[in-house]
Formats: C-alpha cells, structure tokens, sequence
C-alpha cells in the first residue's frame, strides 16, 4: 500500500527531518515542500499495521510538530 506522510517541522529541523525520515524501514522518499507543510514522506508499506506504525515512527522523529498521513488508492 502507499501513502504520503505531510509533516510540519520545527524551525531550523527540516534537514535533519528529512534525514532521519529516510532512515525508517518503509520510506520512499522525503523531500521538502512550500506550503502549509514543510516536508513530504512517501511511504509503502505491505499492510494497515505496517503503514500504522511507520507513521508512529515519523511522527515521533525530533524536530516534527505535526503530521497527516494520506492513504492512496487505485482505481480500476
């Protein structure tokens, strides 16, 4: 399954975020965005529980403030 993790980091964390965000078993991608939030995490994953707890681990990173996780989907 796929999913993109929104995060909202603290002033000054955004390298360090985007570093140890691609350290977790699961992540794609992270890259920094303009906008409401300052970091994009592309993540794919096997299940729901895995993708579960693949968003925990980003959320609990030092330097986040704030996180969304978009589940996608195909149609067809």
């Amino acid at each position: 399954m796929f999913a993109c993790t929104l995060i909202s980091c603290q002033p000054g964390k955004y390298k360090d975020v985007v570093r140890d965000a691609k350290k977790i078993n699961g992540v794609v991608d992270a890259f920094g965005v303009h906008g409401r939030w300052d970091i994009v995490v592309e993540i794919e994953v096997a299940d729901p529980k895995t993708l579960g707890e693949t968003s925990l681990k980003i959320n609990g990173l030092k330097g986040v403030n704030a996180t969304e996780t978009l589940v996608g989907f195909q149609e067809g």
